[in-house]
């Protein structure tokens, strides 16, 4: 009986540590079918062509399933300066859709494409692009192990309205990323967005690498994590040479 009972409190426990293992798993999956909330911001202080220059986004994204698709809405609230040309803007930057049709939707390995768009809500030309875009983003997240995850998204984009004064969009961005879970919601990460420009040929590849920690809160799962990414190469004006990657995602 006492064997029997001991047993029993064993394999329970390990039931809940690999609830655990697979709450802190997902809480990194940016198409776990769950209502989240992230706040995140990439601060540069260095950027390419310019003594003196700075830029700071704040992206507010919210993602919420119907079925089998996962909606991700994302708002920016940016700023950016350039001394040398005496150009200093505040305010919203271009708000972006993300439609995902979660064709696998599994524990170990999720798969999402579906149509992105971007309208032009810029408070500002140098925030936005003034031009209706539209395109397809893919994204996949697999669970390799409990200590070792991977993904990536891929997003495509062009314009098909919006201001003719303004510069034609064309645009491919791509973000590998990598979690290694050192224990008790503690982990390393590296989640670069590498970005090119298709119209004019600039492009950016940053590397990262990063710490988080995933705490729950009643029944929320929060994940915090900073990341200093620089960039390995690059080509055009304006590019982040160094940026701090950092965020609160909360999934509930």
């Amino acid at each position: 009986m006492a064997f029997a009972l001991l047993v029993s409190i064993s394999v329970n426990a390990q039931t809940e540590e690999e609830k655990a293992a697979n709450a802190r798993a997902q809480a990194n999956n940016p198409i776990a079918s769950k209502t989240a909330f992230n706040l995140q911001s990439y601060y540069s202080t260095n950027l390419s062509g310019v003594t003196d220059g700075t830029s700071n986004s704040y992206w507010l994204r919210f993602a919420t399933p119907t079925g089998r698709v996962l909606w991700r809405f994302s708002a920016p609230l940016s700023t950016f300066e350039n001394k040398d040309l005496g150009i200093s803007e505040s305010g919203l930057g271009d708000m972006d859709l993300f439609a995902a049709y979660l064709a696998v939707s599994k524990p170990k390995f999720s798969f999402g494409i579906g149509p992105s768009v971007s309208a032009p809500t810029a408070s500002s030309a140098t925030l936005g692009t003034g031009k209706w875009t539209g395109g397809l983003a893919a994204v996949t997240f697999a669970v390799l192990s409990p200590k070792f995850q991977v993904g990536a998204l891929a997003i495509w984009r062009t314009d098909f309205a919006g201001s003719s004064n303004r510069d034609d969009v064309d645009i491919f961005a791509a973000q590998p990323f990598a979690m290694f879970q050192a224990g008790k919601g503690l982990y390393f990460r590296s989640a670069p967005t590498w970005n090119f420009n298709l119209r004019n040929g600039s492009y950016n590849v940053p590397v990262g690498f990063g710490i988080g920690k995933v705490i729950k809160i009643d029944k929320v799962v929060c994940n915090f994590f900073i990341e200093p990414q620089f960039s390995a190469i690059h080509k055009g004006p304006n590019q982040q040479l160094f940026q701090l990657y950092s965020a609160l995602n909360m999934q509930f």
